[in-house]
Order: C-alpha cells, then structure tokens, then sequence
C-alpha cells in the first residue's frame, strides 16, 4: 500500500525503533551494571572471610551461593522486562500501523466520494439548465431526463452505501430476516441496473423458485454492489454474466466479468473497508471503497460466504453462497 511507504511512517517507524533499541540497550547496560555490582560484593565479602576460621568453606559457598542466586535474579527480571518490552513494542506499531492505514484510506475515501458527489451533481445540474434554457424536441427531453434518473440513481447507491455503513459502524442496523424469493430479488436488481445502464449487455441465468431467509434491502444491497462493481471494471463492450443456482441445499450467486480481473495478492484485501486497488490519484475506475467491504459485511450476517476467483478466460467472478434454501427449481 502506498500509504506505509509515505513519510510520516517513516519518520513514525524511525522514532519507534530508535526508541525500541535504546530501551533495550539500556536494559543491557542494568543487567551489565548489576552483575558487576555482584561481583564486587562477592569479592569484598570473600576477602573478609578468614581462611583459618573452621567454617571457612561453608561460608565461601554460602556466598558464592547468593552470587548466583543475584545472578539468577537479574536474568529472570531482565528477561521477563525484555518480552514485556518486546510484546508491548509490538502491539503499539501494529495499532500505530493499523491507524496510520486507516488514516490513509480515509483520506483517500474522502477523495473519492468527493469525486463520486461531484460528477453526478454537476451532469444533473447541466442537463436541468439545457432543458430549461432550450427548447429541445421529446427524444432530446427524454435523453435528457433518463440521463439525469440515472444520475439520480447513483447518488441515491452511493448514499445508500455509505449510510448502512454508518450505521454498521455504530451498530444501529437492525436486520429483519424473513423468507423470500431471491430469484425474484435477483431478477428486479439486474433489471434495475439495465436501466441505468442501457447500453450494457446483462447474461441471465436464474433459475426461478429459490428462497432464503434474509434481510430484502440488504440482499438488493448486495446484488446491486456487485454489479454495479462489474460494470465499473470492465469493459462497455463485454457482457456481465449473472447466474443463480441451487447446489446442495445451497443457493449459489455469480457475477461474472470480462475486466481485468483482481491479482492474487488483492483478492481478500479488496473486501476491506475504504481498500481499493492502486492509488487514488492514478485509478480510472469510479468508486469509494465500500461497495464489496458491504457486500462481506451483507454476507456475514446471512450467514453466506463471499469470494472472488478468476473467470475464464479474463476477469472475474464474484460467488456468494448460501448455506440454506427453502425451495429449488
């Protein structure tokens, strides 16, 4: 991530090691210190004893017994401040780690629903300004105004996203679980979002009669993030394929694309609040972050799985599993 390369992480990472090592050196210096304080009063008190004195010997011992016993002492201290000091040390840089992440994408969170906020207001306030100062014939007013719904649309998706967030965040959203029909659900989000995207080509295949127990908004929630984030990442030309099934008591949901796929290295991380690939400044696709973090956080609470592989021969497949089903096809 770009952000744990910045400069005040480094400068942060500096200071922390710099600090770490001193401590330690420090405690080093004790143990050295101590053991030769303990050597010395070993040595004074041995050279007072008197060799002629009967019980010499045991008193040598005696001595030499409560050397090592300091000894023993300073090791055991000093080793258990070291693993106190080693198991703090860690703890503090992976949340001083965690916050400067998080900071990071926040920030860039803020950028792009800026962005996001932007575009559709100013196409909305243009199209409202061409029709009220031209007279335009009915299929330019039409154009017009099914632009400006679209644009509407979106705005409305994106506060819709970032709400339920908030409101996950705070632990406010309480779910209202029910049976329903998902096959129906599914059919209304796909043909919710050909609408607003007329000129994008949607592959059906859902097979008719499947329900579950689940949250209705929630579910449109997570069908309409996950094609909404096909159509962001791939191309206008290519077809969005989405396919629901019953396997084995479970109903299957995929979303398939023809972009450019997601590496390896990026295929849980993309499931993180506010993650997105590359960098802010320098990515072309349109997005906040939170689209697929809902999506996970959607699942989890239905109980269902969520992951994303490659699709053949080129982009991805997004595949959400629910564990039970009261009907089949």
């Amino acid at each position: 991530m770009n952000g744990m390369k910045s400069p005040k992480l480094r400068a942060i990472s500096f200071v922390y090691w710099f600090l770490l090592l001193y401590m330690v050196a420090a405690l080093a210096w004790w143990f050295i210190a101590l053991e030769k304080q303990n050597a010395v009063i070993s040595s004074i008190e041995l050279s007072e004893l008197v060799k002629t004195d009967p019980a010499y010997d045991s008193k040598v011992r005696a001595i030499e017994a409560a050397t090592s016993r300091k000894t023993t002492q300073y090791i055991g201290e000093g080793l258990t401040f070291l693993v106190l000091i080693l198991i703090g040390a860690i703890y503090v840089y992976r949340a001083i780690r965690r916050q400067l992440r998080l900071s990071e994408q926040q920030q860039n969170f803020m950028m792009a629903i800026t962005h996001e906020l932007k575009t559709p207001i100013a196409v909305t306030q243009l199209n409202l300004e061409t029709l009220q100062k031209r007279k335009l014939d009915e299929e330019k007013q039409q154009k017009l105004i099914t632009n400006t719904l679209q644009e509407a649309n979106r705005l409305n998706s994106l506060c819709n996203n970032i709400l339920f967030a908030a409101q996950l965040d705070a632990g406010r959203y309480a779910s209202a679980m029910q049976p329903l029909p998902l096959s129906d659900l599914v059919k209304t989000a796909v043909e919710e979002c050909a609408a607003r995207y007329p000129a994008r080509i949607f592959n059906r295949q859902i097979q008719p009669d499947i329900q579950i127990e689940g949250d209705a908004f929630l579910l449109q929630l997570l069908v309409s993030n996950l094609l909404e984030n096909a159509v962001k990442y791939s191309p206008r030309d290519k077809p969005i394929e989405i396919k629901l099934s019953a396997v084995q008591q479970q109903a299957k949901l995929e979303v398939l694309d023809e972009g450019a796929g997601v590496a390896d290295a990026e295929k849980k991380k993309i499931f993180n609040k506010f993650y997105r690939v590359g960098n802010e400044n320098t990515r072309r696709a349109q997005g906040t972050g939170l689209g697929l973090y809902l999506c996970r956080k959607i699942c989890e609470s239905h109980s269902a799985g969520i992951f994303v592989t490659d699709n053949a021969p080129k982009g991805s497949n997004f595949t959400v599993l629910f564990k039970s089903i009261y009907g089949r096809g």
